[in-house]
């Protein structure tokens, strides 16, 4: 290495890091189990590396300078590659980090868990389970070694995926309200819609293509920010909701909620499990992957009609 891209110390460039997040030498010497003193001796170091100064004093405040500020994203996003890189080494051989919506990991994946750990003694899943309005993960910025989502299948080049599930749409109600006789057009247009997404787009799925848009408003009407909310209010008697078919089948058996319109709608999209192709644990993933797929095989759903 030349000396014009001789780097500076690493200790250097940890110590400035800290305390312009930190805004104080007091806290980044807190923060790296050194003294006040050590940490304004390696800033020292670094400004006389580069020439010139990294921090003023305003008052009591500790204000980064403009070469500072130049420096610092760059240094930020360095130390949390390295983060990322020791990571992978330094977690759990045995464990599987996996990311997945709340309604899904609730409705289905933790049954199918359980069943996983029981038949793979020794290999642990660790499962977060996310509010997410548009299923997303990161597995360069986020500690998940695979994630369920609900997507349209396109996804980047670096990852792999599985199918697991389509997603059907459904309106699901109280067995009450279903009990009290045949629905139809003129008795779900008086029935309050219960709305599971913000932007109600699950009903307007359900009624484009029943082509009853004309016929049923989706306007008013409670709206939720999950499925399960939505699924759990039309349980209890507040309105019919739209529900995953999947997800309410459960319930449908042991008699907590029940179908007051019997068709499934395709909503174009389904529920996948992706990792990243340079991946921790493959053999561990295999087999969660397999298990996950038998577990989809082995599914028995109601007797609906279907509607692609």
């Amino acid at each position: 290495m030349s000396e014009s891209t001789r780097l500076p110390p690493l200790y250097a460039l940890r110590a400035f890091e800290s305390a312009a997040r930190h805004s104080s030498f007091t806290r980044a010497a807190q923060e790296l189990s050194l003294t006040q003193s050590a940490v304004s001796r390696h800033i020292r170091t670094l400004e006389a590396h580069f020439g010139c100064r990294l921090f003023e004093r305003s008052g009591r405040q500790l204000i980064l300078t403009e070469p500072a500020k130049l420096l610092l994203p760059g240094i930020s996003e360095g130390f949390e590659a390295l983060g990322r890189a020791c990571s992978v080494l330094s977690v759990d051989e045995g464990a599987l980090r996996l990311k997945a919506p709340s309604t899904l990991s609730l409705r289905w994946l933790l049954a199918r868990l359980s069943r996983f750990r029981q038949a793979n003694e020794g290999i642990e899943v660790q499962l977060t389970s996310a509010w997410m309005d548009s299923d997303h993960v990161d597995f360069i910025h986020e500690p998940f070694d695979c994630a369920v989502l609900l997507s349209h299948g396109r996804f980047p080049e670096e990852w792999e995926s599985a199918l697991l599930f389509q997603e059907w749409l459904i309106p699901v109600c109280s067995p009450e309200a279903a009990a009290e006789g045949p629905w139809d057009v003129q008795r779900l247009r008086e029935t309050e819609l219960l709305h599971p997404t913000p932007d109600r787009r699950d009903w307007r799925r359900w009624l484009q293509a029943m082509a009853l848009s004309d016929d049923i408003p989706i306007r008013g009407g409670q709206v939720f920010d999950t499925l399960e909310l939505g699924m759990a209010a039309a349980a209890r008697g507040y309105g019919v909701s739209i529900g995953d078919l999947v997800m309410v089948s459960e319930d449908l058996q042991l008699g907590r909620t029940a179908l007051p319109w019997p068709t499934a709608v395709a909503s174009g999209e389904a529920y996948y499990l992706v990792w990243p192709k340079a991946r921790r644990n493959p053999k561990r993933l295999s087999l969660l992957r397999d298990f996950l797929l038998a577990e989809v095989n082995a599914m028995t759903l109601p007797d609906v009609t279907y509607h692609s």
